[in-house]
């Protein structure tokens, strides 16, 4: 191994600065955005945090990216960005724009896959964390990245490394896929029966198309049917905060569960999450299948898959009120969307979603009854999203641990036969 500073093996170029008047709701090509990095589980994923993805304007040739382009941020919205990797997925859709970094590995020096994965790296990212311009919202450069020391292994660990990480996050991508089809299969029944009132009537027809009778409703501006009321998402469901970590730091004689934060609402328990004694209250104790609802930062919920744990602030633990768990999860999933949208329609940050704006909600509230039922059809689609999700955890706890391993050559690779 030789040590080596990153800009002896590879250019990293600023994207172009994309005028506001050419975002646009629709177009050929999309801007890339901080949100195109599916941080912190890695990798690329389409930004469904925004509407106005798209960009109407000219761009030079040079910012319009080809597949397998290695990006990286050069803004760190949320902590520990900066580092992270992401390959674009398709040819000339993607524009690259200010906070983008695209990464070019000289080829004849060092494997492409490894590059992508050294740069993320605790080493690098460690760096650049200690770089990063002291402003509310951080910055590195494209000549901060380069500065970066790293160790270089011989081309051929460098390209077994890349293949091994390679099928790992191959194995992970095909599962979040599996995870979408079947998220997008739960929330068109989710759809048919409580945004179109087509759920099952007493004759298993759909209800309204079989003239189920319906009602105005002055609150929502539409029909609703017969039996439904209209009020707010407390009236569903029980929001728990997290509690305070450093109120609970266990000592050596307690036991201990792992804190739940937003990084491990994606990763899952890692050798960096932190620890709180087990003997926190009990409503602030999660455990696989609550559902958790960040309403800070990445506004997102989900099904937890990851064992038991304490939960931090910043997140709710949602507890349903007599109504169908995975009711109350739709639900709750379309009401941050919306809730997301509209902030884009004000011209306002999105900020956080707070106790008032919860109360402030108006859903259209459907019988008990109604919501079991819809439970018992999807039961099975969320037994496996909860599946695929426990395995994609330990396959980002495994790729997490071999990779400064790797890195560093303590884990070697045996001749091919």
């Amino acid at each position: 191994m030789k040590k080596i500073k990153l800009g002896d093996i590879l250019d990293v170029k600023r994207g172009a600065s994309l005028s506001g008047k050419f975002y646009a709701d629709q177009g050929e090509r999309i801007r890339l955005t901080l949100g195109n990095f599916n941080y912190p589980s890695g990798g690329f994923k389409e930004n469904t945090s925004k509407t106005n993805i798209f960009f109407v304007g000219e761009v030079k040739q040079e910012f319009i990216l080809k597949k397998g382009d290695i990006i990286t941020p050069l803004t760190e919205q949320v902590s520990g960005l900066l580092g992270e990797t992401a390959r674009i997925p398709e040819n000339n859709k993607y524009i690259q724009s200010g906070d983008i970094g695209l990464v070019i590995p000289d080829e004849n020096l060092v494997d492409n896959s490894f590059v992508y994965y050294l740069i993320s790296s605790p080493i690098v990212k460690k760096q650049l964390d200690a770089a990063a311009q002291q402003t509310k919202i951080r910055h590195t450069s494209p000549e901060k990245i380069k500065d970066c020391e790293v160790w270089l292994p011989d081309i051929r660990h460098q390209k077994f490394t890349g293949e091994l990480l390679d099928v790992i996050n191959e194995k992970i991508k095909n599962n979040n896929k599996i995870i979408a089809e079947l998220e997008s299969m739960a929330k068109t029944i989710y759809d048919y029966w409580f945004l179109q009132f087509e759920f099952p009537n007493e004759d298993g027809k759909p209800y309204k198309s079989s003239g189920g009778k319906m009602v105005w409703n002055k609150e929502l501006k539409k029909e609703i049917p017969v039996g439904w009321k209209v009020g707010n998402l407390y009236e569903i469901t029980e929001f728990i905060n997290g509690l305070a970590c450093q109120k609970f730091r266990p000592v050596d004689y307690n036991k201990k569960i792992p804190v739940i934060k937003i990084k491990e609402m994606h990763e899952g328990i890692s050798e960096s999450t932190e620890y709180v004694r087990e003997d926190i209250p009990e409503k602030n104790i999660v455990s696989d299948g609550d559902i958790l609802f960040s309403w800070s930062a990445t506004l997102e919920t989900m099904i937890w898959a990851g064992g038991k744990g304490g939960l931090n602030q910043h997140i709710f633990k949602v507890i349903p009120k007599e109504y169908a768990k995975y009711y109350v999860y739709m639900q709750l999933s379309a009401y941050i969307i919306n809730f997301v949208h509209m902030a884009e329609a004000r011209k306002t940050t999105m900020g956080h979603i707070t106790t008032e704006h919860l109360i402030q909600s108006r859903i259209a509230i459907p019988p008990k009854k109604i919501t079991y039922i819809y439970e018992e059809k999807t039961q099975g689609i969320f037994n496996k999203i909860i599946c695929n999700s426990r395995q994609n955890r330990e396959l980002i706890l495994l790729r997490n641990f071999l990779l400064p391993l790797l890195m560093n050559e303590q884990i070697r690779f045996k001749e091919r036969m």
